[in-house]
């Protein structure tokens, strides 16, 4: 099969689809594999790499959405690519659709068969080809909020774990998931007192043994969260409903509690952001500020790191790749449930049902839609 990696062009987005490595085991598996002009430059990986694995050297994007069976990339078509999109197409990526209601529309139009990477699942419920991006998000968060604590970023001056004669900061993670455990990871090695707010009893317990007194377990439906925004000077927003829009568990009155100079990280902007007063931000302008609160709501922020990222991310979805590549997508999904569950748009049909029931289309289930 015909496989294209074209250029990523968000701003600021510098992974790439595949690395060489993954190029080499689709070669050797006889599908032939495109590559956009120096597509792989900023994440370390150059052209004479890619050739050496046996890929093509492709000049423009169009000569690749014209010529590829399947579409492989990092983010979410913009409206450019989009309209490059042919019916029968195989699009696999992050769509993040829930909070995209012109991407989704324009992919319905496209009649292409679209699997989202954050809704493939595993035997255990879990977001397989998610989670790599989330544990670089959140290692990234607890960066980016101590950077963002800093005077000269506006913020209240405070260094994260503290110095002698200096109290350590409060860092407050909304969510236990991939990306709470990570920014735990972080905010603990760097000697910060860490509060995990999560609605599992078993998830809190888990992350207790992993973390032991470094960490201190809140279940939702038992803690005053005002409380604890008002105490926290740096907020990770690290929740996620699968491939529906984030809850906004963080108000605008809230904010007035907060302290001034204090910082929210929003990792779950992909899906519209935790935090009511969250708006997608850059790498060029990851912050602004309400309420005195300084907001780092960066939609893409693993693409800051993005030969690390690629890497990760490479590791997770190759698997599925090989497969979707040497069985065509009908195959693929109708033998493994897990890999359908990805399935969000299908020849004009919305297949998820989150993101059908927030932009009031007809929901059609991913088996009938792929047979």
């Amino acid at each position: 099969m015909k496989i294209g990696v074209p250029k990523e062009i968000k701003p600021q987005e510098n992974r790439i689809g595949l690395t060489p490595e993954s190029v080499k085991k689709l070669v050797s598996n006889d599908h032939e594999v495109l590559i956009e002009n120096n597509a792989g430059y900023e994440a370390g990986f150059e052209n004479d790499q890619y050739k050496n694995a046996g890929a093509k050297i492709v000049d423009k994007a169009g000569d690749i959405f014209n010529d590829a069976e399947i579409i492989v990339k990092v983010k979410e078509p913009l409206s450019s690519e989009v309209k490059m999109i042919r019916e029968n197409q195989i699009i696999f990526t992050y769509l993040h659709l829930a909070a995209a209601k012109e991407l989704t529309e324009g992919l319905i139009k496209s009649k292409g068969v679209c699997i989202a990477y954050e809704t493939v699942t595993d035997n255990n419920g879990r977001l397989p080809l998610l989670a790599p991006m989330s544990a670089v998000a959140g290692r990234m968060s607890v960066q980016a909020g101590a950077h963002c604590l800093e005077k000269n970023q506006k913020g209240r001056g405070v260094l994260l774990g503290g110095a002698p004669g200096g109290e350590p900061a409060n860092v407050l993670i909304l969510g236990g998931g991939v990306v709470g455990e990570n920014a735990a990871t972080i905010a603990t090695g760097m000697r910060a007192k860490v509060h995990i707010v999560d609605k599992s009893e078993k998830r809190l317990k888990q992350l207790t043994e992993i973390f032991g007194d470094k960490i201190v377990p809140e279940l939702s439906e038992k803690t005053d969260l005002n409380k604890l925004i008002s105490e926290c000077d740096l907020l990770v927003g690290g929740v996620l409903i699968p491939g529906a829009e984030a809850p906004k568990l963080v108000t605008k009155n809230m904010l007035k509690n907060m302290k001034r100079g204090s910082v929210i990280v929003d990792v779950a902007i992909d899906q519209g952001g935790c935090v009511e007063t969250s708006k997608p931000t850059t790498h060029a302008n990851p912050t602004y500020i309400v309420d005195d609160v300084v907001h780092y709501c960066v939609a893409n922020m693993p693409g800051g790191v993005p030969r690390t990222s690629t890497f990760a991310l490479n590791q997770a979805t190759l698997p599925f790749l090989i497969k979707l590549a040497k069985d065509g997508y009908k195959k693929s999904l109708n033998d493994d449930p897990n890999f359908l569950a990805g399935l969000n748009v299908c020849k004009g049909n919305v297949t998820y049902k989150a993101v059908a029931d927030i932009f009031g289309h007809k929901y059609i289930s991913a088996k009938e839609a792929v047979n």
